[in-house]
């Protein structure tokens, strides 16, 4: 019985520590994973599979439903719910062909990790970036917790929101041509930046 009890908990434990993993934890995992991809000699040999397995790591730690959300803004309660599916799933792959891009030409940076700050069920881990030439820039990312996992919803650059840049794009197009016009230039972005 002792035996039983003392093996339930110990399942109980385990289950909630990897449930609540820390923000920082859930982003540094995410971050050395990419790192690990894009440094793999093999990988640098095949591009398309790269670009894949890019996609999946970076995947496992963004909410793209929720940045799309975030970045339309008011335009959002708009939307029919056919064109919030649309519209999330142009975003997820404009930011993860654009973050794959970018990744692409990582050359040795040094991520630093400062601290990470918990508010409830949200939470900003701050980190840096130290180039080869010694320039280093903030790149802090805000999370929000879902059932347990802490998923990004907005990565701030240089004190630059990467959600309100996209929320004043997108907003300054649907005001001066419609939403479909915002649709065609995704589709249009996304088709250029695919191939790796």
């Amino acid at each position: 019985m002792l035996t039983r009890f003392i093996g339930a908990a110990l399942a109980v434990f385990f289950v909630s520590s990897q449930a609540f993993a820390a923000p920082l934890e859930e982003v540094k995992k995410t971050v050395d994973e990419v790192v690990r991809i894009v440094s793999d000699k093999e990988m640098k040999k095949n591009d398309p599979k790269r670009r894949q397995a890019l996609k999946r790591s970076i995947s496992t730690i963004f909410d793209y439903s929720e940045m799309a959300r975030r970045s339309l803004g008011k335009h959002w309660n708009d939307r029919t719910p056919a064109e919030k599916k649309q519209f999330a799933e142009l975003f997820a792959s404009l930011l993860e062909n654009s973050y794959a891009s970018k990744i692409e030409s990582y050359n040795n940076e040094k991520i630093i990790y400062l601290k990470e700050n918990l508010d409830g069920d949200h939470a900003e881990v701050k980190s840096k970036v130290l180039t080869a030439k010694r320039d280093e820039f903030t790149l802090d990312y805000r999370l929000v917790n879902q059932n347990g996992k802490w998923l990004a919803y907005d990565v701030v650059i240089e004190g630059v929101s990467l959600v309100s840049n996209y929320r004043t794009q997108f907003n300054k197009i649907i005001t001066a041509n419609g939403y479909p016009e915002l649709v065609k230039k995704l589709q249009n972005k996304t088709e250029e930046i695919k191939a790796p």
